[in-house]
C-alpha cells in the first residue's frame, strides 16, 4: 500500500483529477474510476432500500395518525429527497472529492465544521447503522429456524459479525466484486418489494381498498399534532436515509459530470415510486391497528396473503439489508479514507492497496468498529441521539451550496441548479428539525453533546501544530505524506 503527497488546498486542488485506467498517477496510487452508471444507480437504491421499508411504515403511520397523511409523508420525503440530490449533484461536481458531505463542509466552512461532521460519523453513525443492517439481516435469516420462539442474542450476533467480514473481504479484494454484489442484492431487494406491490394491485382489484379511501384515509386515529407529524418526517427520511452515499465516491465515478445527476434522476424517482406502493399495498392488508401492533410489516404482510410461501418476506428482508451492509462499507470506508487524506484521521487509513486500489485499512477500521459495535444492545438510543445531528449537517452542507455561489460566483460548476432548490430544501429541514427538537428535547441534546465532544480532539489532535514528535508518531502523521 501507499500513499501520494500531501493536499490541504481548496477545492481545486484534489481529488477531482482525472485517474488512469491503472489507477496510478504520476508519484502514487490512487482510487479506480470502475464505477459505471448502473453501479451509481446500484449504489443509491442499494442504500436507500435497507431495512427501513420494511419497518419505517410503522413509525410514520404512527406520527402521521392517519393512512392519508403517512402517504403525503412519504410522497413529500422523496421529493425533498430529490431535492437534496439535486444540491448535492451541483456539489459533487464542483467539489469533486470523495467524502461527502464532509469534504464539502470543510472546504466551505472550515476545518472544524468538517471535522465534527467526520467525528459523529466514525463514532456512531456508520458503525451503529452498518451493526443494526447487519442485525435485522441476520435475524430475518434465523427467524425461519425458531418459528415459536425469538433467534438467540449469540446466535444474531455471530451471523451479523460473519455477514461484516465476508462483505469487508469483498470490498478490499476489489471495487468491481464489491459493485457486483451491490448491483446482484439491488436487483434482489427490488423484485421483493415488486412482489409487495403486485399483491397490493391484487387486493385493490379485489376490492380491497378500504383505507384508501378519502373518507376513510384521512379519518384519524388520534389527534393530529404538528411535533408527531416532524417525527412522522424524520422516520421517513431515516427510510430514504443513504442518498447522499454516491457523492462519497464520486472520484471513482466514470464521467461524474453525466453519471452523477444521471444516477439521482433515475434512482430517488424510483425509490419513492417503490415506497408509496410498498405503503399503500401494506394498507390494502392491514388496517392501521394491525399495522402499529406489528413490529415487522412485511412480514405480517406476506402471513396474511402468501399462506405457506410467506417465508418469502423475511429472505426478502434478509436480501435487502445482505445488500445495505455492503452498501454502507463501500461507502463509510470512504469516508474515512476521505478523512485521512485531509489530515484528520490517522494517516493509515489513507493508504491504497497497490494492485487492487482498495482503502483497506480504511475498510477494515470500518469494520472493525461495527464489530465493536455488536458487543452493545443499546444501539438504536445511539441512532436517535445521532439521527437529529446526521439531519442538521444536511441542512448544513445545503447552506453551504448557497454560502459558496455568494463567496465564488464565478467557480466552474459543471451543474447548476436554480437556488430555489436549497432555499426549499432549508425551508423544510428547519420545520423538521425545530419541531423534531421541541418532541424529543432529550434525544436532539444528547446528539448535540455527543458531536460537541469532537471539539477538543479536533484542537488537540488536528489544529495543535506543534505537537511533539512522539505524539505524531503513535498517530502515525509523522513523515508520511497522504493523496
Amino acid at each position: 500500500m501507499t500513499n501520494g503527497p500531501r493536499q490541504r488546498g481548496s477545492a481545486a486542488a484534489s481529488g477531482g483529477d482525472a485517474v488512469s485506467e491503472s489507477g496510478k498517477e504520476s508519484g502514487g496510487v490512487a482510487l479506480k474510476k470502475e464505477i459505471g452508471l448502473v453501479s451509481a444507480c446500484g449504489i443509491i437504491v442499494g442504500n436507500i432500500i435497507g431495512s427501513g421499508i420494511f419497518v419505517s411504515p410503522k413509525g410514520v403511520m404512527e406520527n402521521a395518525s392517519s393512512v392519508g397523511l403517512a402517504l403525503i409523508v412519504w410522497i413529500v420525503t422523496g421529493i425533498i429527497t430529490a431535492i437534496g440530490a439535486l444540491c448535492y449533484a451541483e456539489l459533487g461536481v464542483t467539489i469533486p472529492k470523495s467524502g461527502g458531505d464532509y469534504a464539502y463542509v470543510k472546504d466551505i466552512f472550515g476545518g472544524l465544521a468538517g471535522f465534527l461532521r467526520l467525528w459523529i460519523a466514525v463514532l456512531v453513525i456508520y458503525p451503529t447503522n452498518q451493526a443494526v443492517i447487519a442485525l435485522t439481516f441476520s435475524n430475518y435469516v434465523l427467524q425461519p429456524l425458531f418459528p415459536t420462539c425469538f433467534p438467540p442474542e449469540n446466535g444474531l450476533r455471530l451471523l451479523a459479525g460473519v455477514c461484516l467480514l465476508l462483505l469487508t473481504w469483498v470490498n478490499c479484494s476489489s471495487v468491481r466484486w464489491a459493485t457486483r454484489v451491490q448491483d446482484i442484492f439491488t436487483a434482489g431487494k427490488l423484485l421483493a418489494l415488486a412482489l409487495i406491490i403486485i399483491m397490493g394491485i391484487v387486493q385493490i382489484c379485489k376490492g380491497e381498498y378500504y383505507w384508501l379511501e378519502p373518507a376513510n384515509a384521512f379519518e384519524p386515529f388520534q389527534e393530529y399534532d404538528v411535533g408527531l407529524i416532524a417525527l412522522a418526517f424524520l422516520q421517513g427520511s431515516f427510510a430514504y436515509g443513504g442518498w447522499n452515499f454516491l457523492n462519497y465516491v464520486t472520484e471513482e465515478l466514470v464521467d461524474p459530470y453525466v453519471n452523477l445527476p444521471r444516477a439521482i434522476f433515475i434512482s430517488i424517482p424510483l425509490v419513492t415510486f417503490v415506497y408509496v406502493f410498498a405503503n399503500i399495498a401494506y394498507v390494502t392488508a392491514m388496517s392501521p391497528q394491525e399495522l402499529l401492533a406489528s413490529n415487522a410489516v412485511a412480514v405480517t404482510f406476506g402471513e396474511k396473503l402468501l399462506g405457506v410461501m410467506s417465508w418469502i418476506m423475511p429472505i426478502s428482508v434478509a436480501l435487502s439489508t445482505f445488500g445495505g451492509v455492503n452498501g454502507s462499507l463501500f461507502t463509510s470506508s470512504r469516508l474515512f479514507f476521505a478523512g485521512a487524506r485531509e489530515g484528520h484521521l490517522p494517516s493509515l487509513l489513507a493508504m491504497i492497496h497497490v494492485k487492487r486500489c482498495t482503502p483497506i485499512p480504511a475498510l477494515l477500521f470500518t469494520c472493525l468498529s461495527t464489530l465493536l459495535m455488536l458487543c452493545t444492545s443499546d444501539m438504536y438510543t445511539l441512532i436517535n441521539y445521532v439521527g437529529f445531528i446526521n439531519y442538521l449537517f444536511y441542512g448544513v452542507t445545503v447552506a453551504g451550496q448557497i454560502v459558496l455561489r455568494i463567496k465564488q460566483p464565478d467557480m466552474h460548476r459543471p451543474i447548476r441548479i436554480s437556488l430555489a432548490w436549497p432555499v426549499i430544501y432549508l425551508l423544510f429541514w428547519a420545520f423538521l428539525l425545530i419541531f423534531s427538537l421541541y418532541s424529543e428535547p432529550v434525544v436532539c441534546g444528547l446528539g448535540m453533546a455527543i458531536m460537541l465532544t469532537g471539539v477538543p480532539v479536533y484542537f488537540l489532535g488536528v489544529y495543535w501544530d506543534n505537537k511533539p514528535a512522539c505524539f505524531n508518531t503513535f498517530v502515525g502523521t509523522d513523515g508520511l505524506e497522504l493523496p
